[in-house]
């Protein structure tokens, strides 16, 4: 009996601390599971391909977020989020925490500082003028401009302001951390976005040095995954990529129209396999229709032209319909069509759409994708 009294007591501490424990700070285990059927059109060199591809619509994640509150307005802040392939369970990248990993203190009015993995700033506040914040694909073919947001950057310290009257700024630089060349391999950009009724207008810019030949090896800077598709591969020796970006959205009523503009640049150096300078200028628009509570749809065009060390262009449309089963649940569907001419400097262009999981094709490409897509 005494046994069972003290077992009792404790079990009645351990929930006292744990509410009290509870009114101070959280954990919250999130997550997204993406899964889809895709039917892609002179790809990879073949005719055409069926095949399961997770994460179309959104990456499949999970992640562990959590929130100290430290008294005074100070919180402590920290982010986990892996990325995995639903249909064989491995890792994006190979990398536990591939998608985020940072902790930080957030104070009111004054906004959120957070050190580790970080996405780019431009995917915090430009990204919601673009067509790719409601559905899917509406950007950059091989996502040179970073308008999807391909790049992580390591080693990063990010501030992000809280929203003052409409107004919120970000700023975050990565190290090199790269022994006797502070400037290798380190990155640095900031963005804005701009609320005034329906109309909201963002710009951003990011520099990345993509690691100094003389200290370490080229592609080792801290901004990492922007040179996966032929649309820009040849340029991965580039001693630095610059990129400037901005869009504009009006919202009237249930439709939203917008698009969003992208210079890019790939500049070269003695350690580099190309010899000039590489820039991209890229336009895109859409429109987006909240047909009901449970269904929309977006049609969208999106342009893009090299030139300097080789000259090319991409023209890609896409239809998107997303269908809600509830508030966690949806279907979803996509068409999309993309063409390329001229040369990618490595030879002829290859139509790539977006940064979709498609290989690339010749000068053009069709993709078809029906999924679902949950949210936990």
């Amino acid at each position: 009996m005494r046994r069972a009294i003290f077992s009792a007591l404790g079990g009645m501490a351990a929930l006292t601390l744990a509410v009290s424990a509870s009114a101070q700070s959280s954990m919250t285990l999130y997550g997204v599971v993406d899964n889809s059927i895709q039917y892609a059109h002179d790809t990879g060199g073949e005719s055409h391909q069926i095949k399961l591809q997770s994460g179309q619509m959104s990456p499949s994640v999970w992640g562990i977020k959590g929130n100290e509150d430290l008294g005074g307005g100070l919180s402590a802040v920290v982010d986990l989020e892996s990325q995995f392939d639903v249909n064989n369970g491995a890792l994006a990248n190979g990398l536990l925490w591939g998608r985020i990993a940072y902790v930080g203190l957030s104070r009111n009015g004054l906004g959120t500082l957070t050190l580790g993995r970080q996405i780019d700033v431009m995917q915090d506040l430009v990204v919601p003028v673009q067509g790719n914040s409601f559905l899917e694909y509406f950007t950059a073919p091989g996502d040179v401009d970073l308008s999807d947001g391909s790049v992580k950057v390591n080693n990063a310290v990010k501030w992000l302001s809280p929203n003052w009257a409409g107004l919120q700024l970000a700023a975050m630089y990565g190290f090199g951390n790269v022994a006797g060349s502070v400037g290798s391999g380190q990155s640095y950009e900031v963005a804005a976005n701009y609320a005034a009724g329906p109309l909201t207008f963002a710009a951003g810019y990011l520099h990345s040095d993509n690691g100094n030949g003389d200290h370490s090896t080229r592609g080792t800077g801290s901004a990492t995954g922007i040179f996966f598709t032929p649309v820009n591969s040849a340029y991965s020796s580039a001693s630095k990529f610059n990129i400037a970006r901005t869009g504009l959205a009006y919202n009237a009523g249930p439709v939203t129209i917008g698009g969003y503009y992208s210079f890019s640049e790939y500049l070269p150096d003695g350690f580099s396999t190309f010899r000039n300078s590489e820039y991209y200028n890229n336009g895109e628009v859409f429109v987006f229709w909240q047909m009901t509570p449970e269904t929309s749809l977006e049609l969208g065009y999106d342009y893009l032209k090299s030139r300097g060390d080789s000259s090319a262009t991409y023209q890609q449309v896409t239809l998107a319909a997303d269908y809600a089963l509830s508030k966690r649940t949806d279907l979803y569907a996509s068409a999309s069509y993309g063409h390329a001419s001229g040369s990618n400097g490595m030879g002829a262009a290859q139509a790539v759409i977006a940064d979709s999981y498609a290989d690339p094709g010749t000068s053009q490409q069709e993709l078809l994708i029906v999924g679902i897509r949950h949210k936990f």
